[in-house]
């Protein structure tokens, strides 16, 4: 593909089907691609009503001695300011505020890092790689932050691009309203402020018409996160929608800014030119391989499984139907009643060598049958054996 980028991942936002990787798994400073688990966290908190977006939130010295740094934040704010919590979230999520950051993070847990433990407790709840640690909310590098450097926590923050792809996944879905702030080119901090808050993804489709970005622009993209130090290069977590197909790009430790979204835009393309999604299994419908599921003390003795639910993948364009491997099997045991919807078995296709299990469910209710034709059911049983042991 010809990437500037030591690292990069393509994955589908629905499913965390992974299309293309390069270096993937090679832990790397994030910078503030960081900023996206802290995002996560305060949707979290909003939506477990831990705080309230209207809710007035003060600037501490640590995030003041951040605010005032125009190096390591962008928007200047005292100690003893004011800003409700929805405000300094526009600016993590538009500007990468790192006093921002700080601010909700001692809003929500006390201190950052308190905060920053709930961050790597959330990792491997997300199934991260082991090397993925958090030291703080923004992504800065421990020596950025002097005094305020965490005492508790050591290391620098590292992540993969699996990791970030995953971070990111999560997120859209399960907080997709963070698609509503990301998507945000340009927004005032404050009323009284001269210049508004630029977002430092160029390629969000808002920027269309602006003249200085429209060449970076890319259709479809509302997110997610980039990142800037010296040790991390340049880095950017995007995400774009198509035709209803939502993909998910990581690049990072490109050598600028221009190449993280020269090479997003061709790890895109590739996703979207060379991928379709196909269902390869409806729901509802009966499985070839185990037409009917034997069951004990019922009135029938075998049942029509189908399955409960359809599986959709993404695929290369054109993959033939051979290519999905489908294996069923029954449950052991069933036993009557059996109510119609019931769980009864298990389908795994194989695609790609990777599977995906499919659940079969029964097509009927099936009641169970009386003493007096289980108990004749067993003696007929009896005899037929007896009867294949003679003839034997």
């Amino acid at each position: 593909m010809g990437l500037n980028s030591k690292s990069a991942i393509l994955m589908e936002a629905s499913t965390g089907q992974v299309m293309y990787e390069l270096n993937a798994d090679q832990p790397m400073p994030p910078a503030s691609m960081a900023k996206m688990m802290t995002e996560y966290l305060v949707l979290d908190s909003v939506t477990n009503k831990k705080i309230n977006w209207t809710d007035s939130v003060p600037i501490s010295e640590y995030s003041a001695y951040l605010s005032n740094n125009k190096q390591l934040s962008g928007i200047p704010k005292a100690k003893g300011d004011q800003y409700t919590a929805q405000d300094l979230f526009y600016a993590v999520t538009i500007y990468s505020d790192n006093g921002a950051a700080v601010a909700l993070a001692e809003q929500i847990a006390g201190s950052e890092e308190k905060f920053t433990q709930m961050m790597n407790e959330t990792a491997v709840k997300m199934g991260l790689s082991k090397e993925a640690h958090f030291i703080n909310t923004s992504g800065l590098d421990r020596s950025d932050l002097k005094q305020y450097a965490p005492t508790s926590i050591d290391g620098e923050t590292i992540f993969t691009a699996r990791d970030s792809a995953l971070i990111a996944y999560h997120l859209i879905k399960e907080h997709s309203e963070i698609l509503q702030y990301s998507s945000i080119v340009s927004k005032k901090f404050r009323s009284t402020d001269a210049n508004p808050m630029i977002n430092y993804d160029w390629m969000l489709s808002g920027n269309k018409d602006n003249p200085n970005f429209k060449k970076y622009v890319y259709d479809g993209l509302d997110g997610l996160k980039t990142g800037h130090t010296d040790r991390a290069g340049y880095c950017f977590t995007g995400t774009a929608e198509r035709n209803g197909l939502r993909l998910i790009s990581v690049v990072m430790n490109a050598n600028s800014r221009e190449s993280s979204f020269l090479d997003t835009r061709k790890v895109l393309d590739y996703g979207y030119t060379n991928f379709e999604k196909k269902e390869v299994v409806a729901a509802g419908t009966e499985v070839e391989s185990l037409k009917t599921v034997p069951f004990k003390k019922g009135v029938n003795t075998q049942l029509t499984p189908v399955t409960k639910e359809g599986l959709t993948l993404l695929v290369k364009k054109g993959a033939a139907d051979s290519e999905f491997v489908k294996k069923a099997e029954a449950n052991s045991e069933l036993v009557a009643p059996i109510t119609k919807g019931q769980e009864v078995g298990t389908m795994t296709v194989t695609y790609n060598n990777k599977s995906y299990p499919v659940k079969l469910v029964s097509s009927t209710d099936e009641v169970k049958g009386s003493w007096i034709r289980l108990l004749f059911r067993a003696i007929g049983s009896f005899f037929s054996d007896m009867l294949n042991k003679n003839q034997k």
